[in-house]
């Protein structure tokens, strides 16, 4: 409930009242996240090389008996455990003796922290289940401390120090962040606290998210506005609790001198906000328009310019291309370069043919989505030195030839009658559709694992197909642009 409540506090009052006859069905790629970090667990463990009392064997009662009656003997390491205090239950992964008592650990098939690694954090999310089993061990009188420990993907052990304040813009500890959650949750169960859905990046996983998105399009809810996420639309909502109602007011209504009414929430967002409002508030009459005036490159070659990786294996998998030739009627090809295997040269090759593919293909203009494929050919050229050198890597991003269009051009200029601005969602309004019945970038992750597994190149092909799909509908969104009308009043 906890881990849960981090990222949809909907999704812990879902699971405790919802009708479970209204579930979807279980995400592929969730089962896949299970299924890596039960393998990952396991070879941890494996290749230990120090004894430990192992209880996974056993499960409910007995393995409580067994994790306590352990702790009582002072085993050194215990793996599997389970705990309980004062209506707290949690099964750590490790309990390790340290001097006085015991301190608990995860072993995680994930990074141990978030963020660049000069202001790397401890993941909220991670904590909230550590510092659920160190409250256990503190009830029972077994803890040698407010601490915990990952092992993460990277093989390392990340502390978690529940007493250390988190910096300065944030001088809280994680225990304290851990009792407001545990409160909240305690709320949710009491039905003290009457949570509501919220439309975001995480829903789309989730196994309400059916239910859910429904209720939030019968309710007219604020967060089907794209960048409102819950914590805008609980502000705006007792004044404003729709996007009808948003869309029918006047943002100087609600200015107090230089802020606004709504906490949070500045004079340029509530203007940002109100328009998006009226664009979904129009429905079939609504149409996408330009903030300010663009003005795109132009080349006879164009790129469009698509990754795929797997973040679990740490591998950039695939480059993929479409490539169009203006002056030779518009014509398209699909180029891509595929690691053959999950394995550090494979993705060096690949990453070399496709550094030479573009290379080779100058002068041209490339569009991709969003920063991500910068930042994963900025890690490649790190572990690749000899591809690329830094000078060269940052010369082909170079914005007067290389377009993001979702931080450069969507986001920044543009505004849409959609929920979000995700390509698939924003190539879809265009009328562009995916070969693929269930396209997704985590649905891509899980077929890529299927074909690691067994090898079979319908799978292969799956792959290929729809990171060929995702870079037509950046082109379908590059040619929409230039259909796009400057709205009366934008900057010119």
């Amino acid at each position: 409930m906890l881990y849960d409540l981090t990222s949809c506090p909907h999704r812990v009052t879902m699971d405790l009242f919802g009708d479970t006859a209204q579930r979807d069905a279980p995400n592929p790629f969730i089962q896949l996240l299970w299924k890596k970090g039960s393998t990952f667990e396991k070879e941890i463990m494996e290749g230990l090389g120090v004894p430990f009392t192992n209880l996974s064997m056993y499960a409910g009662d007995d393995k409580e008996r067994l994790t306590l009656a352990a702790m009582q003997r002072g085993d050194a390491l215990i793996y599997s455990g389970r705990i309980q205090a004062a209506g707290l239950l949690g099964d750590p992964d490790l309990l390790r003796w340290e001097g006085d008592g015991y301190i608990a650990g995860d072993i995680k098939a994930g990074a141990g922290e978030e963020g660049p690694e000069e202001l790397s954090r401890a993941k909220k999310h991670y904590a909230v289940q550590l510092a659920l089993y160190t409250d256990i061990l503190e009830k029972k009188g077994l803890s040698a401390g407010r601490r915990a420990f990952v092992w993460d993907v990277n093989r390392e052990e990340v502390t978690y120090d529940f007493e250390e304040l988190q910096g300065k813009r944030k001088p809280r500890t994680l225990w304290q962040d851990y009792q407001d959650s545990l409160a909240a949750v305690k709320a949710i169960i009491e039905k003290a606290d009457k949570t509501l859905a919220a439309y975001s990046s995480v829903c789309k996983l989730c196994h309400w998210y059916t239910v859910c998105t429904s209720r939030l399009a019968d309710t007219n809810d604020l967060t089907l506005i794209p960048e409102l996420g819950r914590a805008k639309r609980d502000a705006l909502r007792p004044r404003l609790p729709t996007i009808r109602a948003l869309a029918e007011s006047s943002p100087g209504d609600f200015l107090a001198g230089k802020k606004t009414l709504f906490p949070g929430i500045g004079p340029a967002t509530l203007e940002k906000l109100h328009a998006r409002a009226q664009l979904l508030a129009a429905g079939d009459e609504a149409r996408p328009y330009l903030r300010e005036s663009i003005a795109l490159p132009s080349a006879d070659l164009e790129l469009f310019f698509d990754i795929e990786v797997d973040p679990m294996r740490d591998i950039c998998y695939l480059h993929g291309f479409v490539e169009r030739r203006r002056r030779n009627n518009d014509t398209e090809r699909f180029v891509a370069f595929f690691a053959k295997e999950p394995k550090a040269e494979a993705e060096r090759q690949a990453f070399e043919e496709s550094w030479r593919y573009l290379r080779e293909s100058q002068p041209c203009v490339v569009y991709y989505y969003s920063k991500y494929e910068r930042t994963i050919y900025r890690k490649l050229r790190e572990k690749y030195p000899d591809v690329c050198t830094e000078d060269e890597l940052e010369a082909l991003f170079d914005p007067a030839r290389v377009v993001d269009l979702y931080y450069d051009v969507v986001l920044k200029a543009t505004e849409w009658p959609t929920r979000d601005f995700s390509i698939k969602t924003l190539a879809g309004y265009l009328g562009f559709a995916w070969r693929d019945p269930h396209p997704s970038g985590a649905a891509s992750i899980e077929w890529f694992h299927r074909w690691v597994e067994t090898g079979d190149e319908t799978i292969r092909q799956r792959i290929l197909a729809y990171n060929e799909d995702d870079c037509r509908a950046t082109r379908v969104l590059r040619d929409a642009l230039d259909g796009l009308t400057l709205q009366p009043g934008a900057t010119g």
